[in-house]
C-alpha cells in the first residue's frame, strides 16, 4: 500500500515539475515550417522569380558596366559638381568627393565601386517606390497603421544575415538577392518617415484646403507630401545608408562590389586590403549621406 501511495506521490511530484519546466508541451516546428513555406513559396512563384533573377541581374550587370566604361576623371567631376551645387556652391564635400574616389582608383577598386554604387542605386530606387506609398497608407488609415507597423519591427530587428535565406532560396547567388536582402533591411525607414510626416502636416491647412473643395488626390499631392517632404528625405536617407550597410553581407551571396573585397581579406585575414576596401566603402556612405541631406536641406 505504502509502494502505492509512494508512486503515486512521485508521479504527481514528476507531472508538476513537467508541467512548470514547460516540459508537457511539446516544442513547435517553427523552424520546418519556415522551411516548407520558402520551399513552397519558391516552388509555386518559380515563373516569377526565375525571369527577375535573369533579366534583373542581367540589367544590373549591364548598368555597373555603363557606369564603368565612363572614364573616371569624367564621373568624379561629376559627381563635385553636383556636390558644388547641392551644397549650396561650398568647396567641402567637392573636394572631399574628388579626394576620396581618387583614392578609391588609385587602389585599383574603381570597378568594385561602380559595383556596389549600382546595388545600393538599385536597392534604394526600389525601398522609395515601395516605401512611401506604403508610407501614405498608414498615415490614412489607422487600420493599416496597426497591422504594418509590427511587420517594420519584425524587419528592423531581425538580424540581417537571416534575410540571405529566402534571398539565395528565391533568387539563387549573384547581384539580384543582394538587391533583395537591401530591400527587406533598408524600406522600413521611408514607410516610417512617410507616415510620421504626413500625420504631422497641419490640421488647419488640411482643413484649409478640404475646404476650398480640393480632392483627396489634390490635398495628398499640394499639400500633405509637400509639407511632410523634409521628414520624408529624412527617412530615404535613412534607407539608402541601411542599403550601403548590407553590401558587405551581401557579398556573402555572391553580390560583386567593394563588400565582397572586404569579405575575401577577412576570410584570408588580410588586414590591409580589407581596411582600404573598407575606407572606400566609408567614402561612399560619407559623399551619398551629405548629397542626400543636401538636396533636402536645398529643397527647404
Amino acid at each position: 500500500m505504502f509502494d502505492t501511495i509512494r508512486d503515486y506521490i512521485n508521479t504527481v511530484l514528476d507531472f508538476i515539475v513537467r508541467l512548470v519546466n514547460f516540459e508537457l508541451v511539446p516544442a513547435i516546428p517553427i523552424a520546418e515550417g519556415t522551411k516548407n513555406t520558402i520551399d513552397w513559396i519558391t516552388s509555386t512563384f518559380s515563373f516569377i522569380f526565375t525571369p527577375i533573377r535573369v533579366h534583373y541581374s542581367t540589367f544590373m550587370e549591364w548598368t555597373a558596366e555603363l557606369i564603368y566604361s565612363v572614364p573616371p576623371i569624367i564621373t568624379i567631376l561629376v559627381v563635385a559638381v553636383i556636390a558644388y551645387f547641392l551644397t549650396g556652391r561650398k568647396f567641402g564635400l567637392p573636394a572631399f568627393s574628388i579626394v576620396g574616389l581618387w583614392l578609391i582608383h588609385n587602389q585599383g577598386l574603381w570597378e568594385e565601386l561602380m559595383y556596389t554604387f549600382t546595388l545600393v542605386l538599385n536597392a534604394s530606387i526600389l525601398s522609395v517606390i515601395i516605401g512611401v506609398p506604403i508610407g501614405i497608407l498608414m498615415a490614412k488609415n489607422n487600420t493599416a497603421e496597426a497591422i504594418i507597423k509590427p511587420v517594420l519591427d519584425f524587419m528592423q530587428t531581425m538580424p540581417a544575415f537571416v534575410y540571405l535565406l529566402p534571398a539565395v532560396a528565391f533568387f539563387s547567388i549573384g547581384m539580384v538577392p543582394g538587391v533583395f536582402a537591401s530591400l527587406v533591411f533598408a524600406t522600413p525607414p521611408t514607410i516610417r518617415f512617410t507616415n510620421l510626416g504626413i500625420r504631422q502636416v497641419s490640421k488647419e491647412l488640411v482643413e484649409a484646403a478640404d475646404a476650398f473643395g480640393s480632392t483627396g488626390s489634390q490635398k495628398l499631392f499640394k499639400v500633405e507630401l509637400p509639407m511632410a517632404r523634409a521628414t520624408i528625405m529624412a527617412g530615404i536617407n535613412q534607407t539608402v545608408m541601411l542599403a550601403l550597410s548590407m553590401v558587405v553581407i551581401a557579398s556573402m551571396i555572391g553580390a560583386k562590389g567593394l563588400g565582397r573585397e572586404v569579405l575575401s581579406a577577412l576570410q584570408r585575414a588580410q588586414v590591409g586590403p580589407g581596411f582600404v576596401a573598407g575606407i572606400g566603402i566609408v567614402i561612399l556612405a560619407i559623399i551619398i549621406d551629405r548629397l542626400t541631406q543636401s538636396v533636402n536641406t536645398k529643397k527647404n
